[in-house]
Protein backbone atom coordinates (compact mmCIF):
# COMPACT_ATOMS: atom_id res chain seq x y z
CA UNK A 1 0.00 0.00 0.00
CA UNK A 2 2.54 2.29 0.79
CA UNK A 3 4.21 1.88 -2.85
CA UNK A 4 0.65 2.58 -4.30
CA UNK A 5 0.27 5.61 -2.45
CA UNK A 6 3.80 6.91 -3.94
CA UNK A 7 1.57 6.72 -6.93
CA UNK A 8 -1.31 8.77 -6.07
CA UNK A 9 1.40 11.39 -4.78
CA UNK A 10 2.97 11.58 -8.05
CA UNK A 11 -0.36 11.83 -9.71
CA UNK A 12 -1.33 14.91 -7.38
CA UNK A 13 1.55 16.72 -7.82
CA UNK A 14 1.93 16.49 -11.34
CA UNK A 15 -2.03 17.92 -11.88
CA UNK A 16 -1.17 20.56 -9.39
CA UNK A 17 1.79 21.76 -11.16
CA UNK A 18 0.57 22.02 -14.50
CA UNK A 19 -1.94 24.66 -15.92
CA UNK A 20 -3.10 22.77 -18.70
CA UNK A 21 -0.08 20.45 -23.95
CA UNK A 22 0.64 20.99 -26.99
CA UNK A 23 -3.07 21.78 -27.99
CA UNK A 24 -4.93 18.56 -26.96
CA UNK A 25 -2.32 16.85 -28.28
CA UNK A 26 -1.75 18.02 -32.10
CA UNK A 27 1.21 18.47 -33.82
CA UNK A 28 4.74 17.85 -31.86
CA UNK A 29 5.77 15.81 -28.83
CA UNK A 30 2.82 13.97 -27.46
CA UNK A 31 3.30 10.44 -26.70
CA UNK A 32 0.50 8.38 -26.00
CA UNK A 33 1.35 4.94 -24.73
CA UNK A 34 -1.72 3.19 -23.33
CA UNK A 35 -1.57 -0.87 -23.18
CA UNK A 36 1.97 -2.06 -23.94
CA UNK A 37 1.76 -5.37 -25.64
CA UNK A 38 2.18 -8.02 -23.50
CA UNK A 39 6.30 -8.99 -23.95
CA UNK A 40 8.59 -10.58 -22.27
CA UNK A 41 11.95 -9.14 -22.88
CA UNK A 42 11.70 -6.73 -26.15
CA UNK A 43 9.64 -5.23 -29.05
CA UNK A 44 9.63 -3.09 -31.93
CA UNK A 45 6.63 -2.39 -34.10
CA UNK A 46 4.80 0.55 -36.21
CA UNK A 47 1.81 3.03 -34.72
CA UNK A 48 -0.30 4.77 -36.83
CA UNK A 49 -1.82 8.05 -35.27
CA UNK A 50 -4.48 10.41 -36.67
CA UNK A 51 -6.02 13.77 -35.31
CA UNK A 52 -7.84 16.68 -36.42
CA UNK A 53 -8.60 20.35 -35.30
CA UNK A 54 -10.72 23.04 -36.35
CA UNK A 55 -9.02 26.41 -35.55
CA UNK A 56 -9.68 30.04 -35.86
CA UNK A 57 -12.85 29.78 -34.33
CA UNK A 58 -15.46 32.52 -33.20
CA UNK A 59 -16.93 33.63 -30.26
CA UNK A 60 -18.60 30.18 -28.72
CA UNK A 61 -16.65 28.29 -31.76
CA UNK A 62 -18.73 30.01 -34.46
CA UNK A 63 -16.65 28.81 -37.77
CA UNK A 64 -15.66 31.62 -40.25
CA UNK A 65 -13.82 31.94 -43.38
CA UNK A 66 -10.67 32.05 -41.46
CA UNK A 67 -11.58 28.73 -40.08
CA UNK A 68 -8.99 25.75 -40.45
CA UNK A 69 -9.32 22.26 -40.63
CA UNK A 70 -6.40 20.78 -39.43
CA UNK A 71 -5.05 16.98 -39.76
CA UNK A 72 -1.89 15.71 -38.10
CA UNK A 73 -0.79 11.75 -38.98
CA UNK A 74 1.91 10.41 -37.51
CA UNK A 75 4.03 7.17 -38.34
CA UNK A 76 5.79 5.99 -35.56
CA UNK A 77 8.65 3.52 -35.32
CA UNK A 78 8.44 2.59 -31.41
CA UNK A 79 10.01 -0.54 -29.11
CA UNK A 80 10.52 -1.57 -25.84
CA UNK A 81 13.47 -3.25 -24.16
CA UNK A 82 13.13 -5.40 -20.69
CA UNK A 83 16.47 -4.80 -19.28
CA UNK A 84 17.05 -7.58 -16.66
CA UNK A 85 13.69 -7.57 -14.20
CA UNK A 86 13.47 -3.98 -13.18
CA UNK A 87 14.11 -2.30 -15.80
CA UNK A 88 12.38 -0.93 -19.06
CA UNK A 89 13.19 1.49 -21.84
CA UNK A 90 10.57 2.66 -24.35
CA UNK A 91 11.64 4.67 -27.86
CA UNK A 92 10.20 6.55 -30.12
CA UNK A 93 10.83 7.52 -33.90
CA UNK A 94 8.26 9.79 -35.43
CA UNK A 95 7.49 10.52 -39.27
CA UNK A 96 5.07 13.23 -39.01
CA UNK A 97 2.60 14.66 -41.67
CA UNK A 98 0.46 17.50 -41.13
CA UNK A 99 -1.99 18.96 -43.37
CA UNK A 100 -4.43 21.97 -43.31
CA UNK A 101 -7.06 22.92 -45.16
CA UNK A 102 -9.49 26.88 -45.57
CA UNK A 103 -11.50 27.83 -48.32
CA UNK A 104 -9.95 25.08 -50.51
CA UNK A 105 -6.73 25.80 -50.32
CA UNK A 106 -4.26 23.03 -48.83
CA UNK A 107 -1.18 23.20 -47.55
CA UNK A 108 1.20 20.32 -46.09
CA UNK A 109 4.54 19.46 -44.61
CA UNK A 110 6.13 16.06 -43.74
CA UNK A 111 9.36 14.65 -42.22
CA UNK A 112 11.00 13.28 -39.15
CA UNK A 113 9.58 14.37 -35.81
CA UNK A 114 11.05 14.68 -32.77
CA UNK A 115 12.69 11.28 -30.77
CA UNK A 116 12.09 10.02 -27.99
CA UNK A 117 13.03 7.53 -25.07
CA UNK A 118 11.65 7.01 -21.76
CA UNK A 119 13.42 4.41 -19.26
CA UNK A 120 11.24 2.53 -16.52
CA UNK A 121 12.51 1.19 -13.27
CA UNK A 122 10.49 -1.61 -11.56
CA UNK A 123 9.11 -0.31 -7.88
CA UNK A 124 6.62 -2.85 -6.95
CA UNK A 125 6.07 -5.94 -8.65
CA UNK A 126 3.87 -8.61 -6.16
CA UNK A 127 1.57 -11.16 -6.94
CA UNK A 128 -0.68 -13.19 -4.43
CA UNK A 129 -3.62 -15.42 -4.42
CA UNK A 130 -7.17 -14.16 -2.57
CA UNK A 131 -8.53 -16.07 0.01
CA UNK A 132 -11.15 -16.94 -2.73
CA UNK A 133 -7.99 -18.53 -4.60
CA UNK A 134 -7.66 -15.90 -7.18
CA UNK A 135 -4.67 -14.31 -8.82
CA UNK A 136 -3.98 -10.66 -7.62
CA UNK A 137 -0.73 -9.30 -9.64
CA UNK A 138 0.55 -5.89 -9.28
CA UNK A 139 3.06 -3.38 -11.11
CA UNK A 140 4.30 -0.02 -10.50
CA UNK A 141 7.47 1.13 -13.02
CA UNK A 142 8.65 4.85 -12.39
CA UNK A 143 11.11 6.79 -14.74
CA UNK A 144 11.98 9.93 -16.89
CA UNK A 145 12.89 10.69 -20.34
CA UNK A 146 14.14 12.48 -22.92
CA UNK A 147 12.61 13.95 -26.33
CA UNK A 148 15.27 15.20 -29.00
CA UNK A 149 15.10 18.48 -31.30
CA UNK A 150 15.25 16.14 -34.35
CA UNK A 151 12.06 17.58 -36.03
CA UNK A 152 11.91 20.57 -38.48
CA UNK A 153 10.70 23.62 -36.51
CA UNK A 154 10.05 26.51 -38.86
CA UNK A 155 10.14 30.22 -37.04
CA UNK A 156 8.57 31.77 -40.22
CA UNK A 157 5.25 29.61 -39.76
CA UNK A 158 4.52 31.14 -35.97
CA UNK A 159 5.63 34.74 -37.81
CA UNK A 160 2.89 34.25 -40.49
CA UNK A 161 0.42 32.94 -38.10
CA UNK A 162 0.50 34.68 -35.08
CA UNK A 163 -3.37 34.33 -34.44
CA UNK A 164 -3.47 30.29 -34.93
CA UNK A 165 -1.89 27.57 -32.44
CA UNK A 166 1.78 27.11 -33.06
CA UNK A 167 1.02 23.13 -33.99
CA UNK A 168 1.65 23.40 -36.92
CA UNK A 169 5.80 22.11 -37.13
CA UNK A 170 7.17 18.64 -37.15
CA UNK A 171 9.23 19.63 -34.06
CA UNK A 172 9.46 21.62 -31.38
CA UNK A 173 13.39 22.38 -31.87
CA UNK A 174 13.87 22.32 -27.91
CA UNK A 175 15.21 19.18 -25.80
CA UNK A 176 12.08 18.26 -23.17
CA UNK A 177 11.97 15.84 -20.76
CA UNK A 178 9.30 13.76 -18.72
CA UNK A 179 8.20 12.23 -15.70
CA UNK A 180 6.64 8.99 -16.03
CA UNK A 181 4.58 6.17 -13.55
CA UNK A 182 2.67 3.25 -14.61
CA UNK A 183 0.63 1.37 -12.59
CA UNK A 184 -1.24 -1.95 -13.43
CA UNK A 185 -3.51 -4.13 -11.12
CA UNK A 186 -5.12 -7.53 -12.56
CA UNK A 187 -7.05 -10.18 -10.34
CA UNK A 188 -7.03 -13.44 -12.93
CA UNK A 189 -8.05 -11.61 -16.21
CA UNK A 190 -9.49 -8.15 -15.36
CA UNK A 191 -7.25 -5.60 -14.56
CA UNK A 192 -6.79 -1.72 -14.78
CA UNK A 193 -4.02 0.22 -16.19
CA UNK A 194 -3.08 3.43 -15.45
CA UNK A 195 -0.27 5.89 -17.29
CA UNK A 196 0.68 9.37 -16.70
CA UNK A 197 3.53 11.59 -17.68
CA UNK A 198 4.70 15.45 -16.97
CA UNK A 199 6.12 16.65 -19.97
CA UNK A 200 8.62 19.49 -18.84
CA UNK A 201 9.48 21.39 -21.82
CA UNK A 202 12.46 24.01 -22.21
CA UNK A 203 12.81 27.10 -24.72
CA UNK A 204 14.13 26.33 -28.22
CA UNK A 205 16.86 28.40 -29.76
CA UNK A 206 14.30 31.08 -30.94
CA UNK A 207 12.80 31.39 -27.67
CA UNK A 208 10.15 29.88 -27.90
CA UNK A 209 8.50 27.68 -25.00
CA UNK A 210 6.00 25.41 -25.74
CA UNK A 211 3.79 24.89 -22.42
CA UNK A 212 4.29 21.88 -19.71
CA UNK A 213 2.34 19.33 -20.32
CA UNK A 214 0.26 16.68 -17.90
CA UNK A 215 -1.19 13.35 -19.85
CA UNK A 216 -3.12 10.59 -17.76
CA UNK A 217 -5.04 7.98 -19.16
CA UNK A 218 -6.89 4.78 -17.16
CA UNK A 219 -8.12 1.60 -19.31
CA UNK A 220 -9.68 -0.95 -17.72
CA UNK A 221 -9.17 -4.77 -19.65
CA UNK A 222 -10.06 -7.90 -19.83
CA UNK A 223 -8.15 -10.57 -21.32
CA UNK A 224 -9.48 -13.33 -23.44
CA UNK A 225 -7.48 -16.46 -23.84
CA UNK A 226 -9.44 -17.73 -27.67
CA UNK A 227 -6.68 -20.78 -28.20
CA UNK A 228 -2.82 -22.15 -27.83
CA UNK A 229 -0.96 -18.31 -28.49
CA UNK A 230 -4.14 -16.83 -29.26
CA UNK A 231 -5.11 -14.08 -26.87
CA UNK A 232 -7.88 -10.42 -27.24
CA UNK A 233 -7.72 -7.55 -24.36
CA UNK A 234 -11.06 -5.68 -25.40
CA UNK A 235 -10.06 -2.47 -23.05
CA UNK A 236 -12.08 1.13 -22.35
CA UNK A 237 -11.10 4.47 -19.99
CA UNK A 238 -10.40 7.55 -19.78
CA UNK A 239 -7.70 10.13 -21.45
CA UNK A 240 -7.25 13.38 -19.91
CA UNK A 241 -4.44 16.21 -20.92
CA UNK A 242 -3.72 19.56 -19.89
CA UNK A 243 -1.42 22.29 -20.94
CA UNK A 244 0.12 25.77 -19.55
CA UNK A 245 0.15 28.59 -22.39
CA UNK A 246 3.31 28.75 -24.29
CA UNK A 247 5.77 31.46 -23.34
CA UNK A 248 7.64 33.65 -26.44
CA UNK A 249 11.00 36.05 -25.58
CA UNK A 250 10.87 33.95 -22.07
CA UNK A 251 7.75 36.48 -20.62
CA UNK A 252 5.14 36.76 -23.15
CA UNK A 253 2.22 34.09 -22.83
CA UNK A 254 1.01 33.07 -26.29
CA UNK A 255 -2.79 33.22 -25.80
CA UNK A 256 -3.69 31.26 -28.62
CA UNK A 257 -2.36 28.01 -26.72
CA UNK A 258 -3.00 26.04 -23.50
CA UNK A 259 -6.24 24.49 -22.47
CA UNK A 260 -7.41 20.79 -21.70
CA UNK A 261 -9.38 18.26 -23.24
CA UNK A 262 -11.00 14.76 -21.61
CA UNK A 263 -11.11 11.68 -24.14
CA UNK A 264 -13.46 8.45 -23.80
CA UNK A 265 -11.02 5.77 -25.13
CA UNK A 266 -12.14 2.02 -26.55
CA UNK A 267 -10.23 -0.33 -28.28
CA UNK A 268 -8.36 -4.41 -29.41
CA UNK A 269 -5.45 -5.53 -28.51
CA UNK A 270 -4.51 -9.18 -29.89
CA UNK A 271 -1.85 -11.42 -29.49
CA UNK A 272 -0.90 -14.56 -32.02
CA UNK A 273 2.05 -16.01 -31.30
CA UNK A 274 5.37 -13.24 -31.42
CA UNK A 275 2.85 -10.97 -33.74
CA UNK A 276 0.73 -8.00 -31.71
CA UNK A 277 -1.99 -5.56 -33.29
CA UNK A 278 -4.05 -3.03 -31.75
CA UNK A 279 -6.51 -0.48 -32.41
CA UNK A 280 -8.39 2.29 -30.41
CA UNK A 281 -10.49 5.01 -30.56
CA UNK A 282 -10.67 8.26 -29.02
CA UNK A 283 -13.75 10.35 -29.18
CA UNK A 284 -13.89 14.14 -27.27
CA UNK A 285 -15.77 13.98 -24.07
CA UNK A 286 -14.79 17.66 -22.51
CA UNK A 287 -12.20 20.67 -23.98
CA UNK A 288 -11.07 23.75 -23.84
CA UNK A 289 -7.99 25.00 -25.93
CA UNK A 290 -6.70 27.92 -26.35
CA UNK A 291 -9.31 29.98 -25.45
CA UNK A 292 -12.21 28.81 -26.79
CA UNK A 293 -10.31 29.23 -30.81
CA UNK A 294 -9.87 25.42 -31.14
CA UNK A 295 -11.52 22.57 -31.39
CA UNK A 296 -10.29 19.16 -31.47
CA UNK A 297 -11.89 15.89 -33.04
CA UNK A 298 -11.70 12.38 -32.20
CA UNK A 299 -7.90 10.56 -32.74
CA UNK A 300 -7.61 6.86 -33.58
CA UNK A 301 -4.08 4.61 -33.38
CA UNK A 302 -3.42 1.57 -34.55
CA UNK A 303 -0.20 -1.06 -34.28
CA UNK A 304 1.65 -3.73 -35.37
CA UNK A 305 4.25 -4.91 -33.03
CA UNK A 306 6.37 -7.75 -33.14
CA UNK A 307 7.84 -9.39 -29.38
CA UNK A 308 10.73 -10.99 -28.68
Amino acid sequence: MKKISILCIIILVSYYTANACDICGCGVGSYYIGLLPDFKQRFIGLRYQHKTMRSHLGPGGTTSYLTTQETYQTAELWGGWNIGRRFRVLGFVPVNINSRENQGIATSKSGWGDVAAVGYYQLLDKQHTTGKGQLLVQSLWIGGGVKLPTGRYEPAERKENEDAPNNFQLGTASTDFTLNAAYDIRLMDIGINTNVSYKLNTANKYDYRYGNKFTANVLAYYKIRVAGKVSLAPNAGILYETAAKDKEAGKFTVDMSGGYSLLATAGMEATVGKISAGINFQPVISQQLADLRVKAGSRAMVHLTYLF
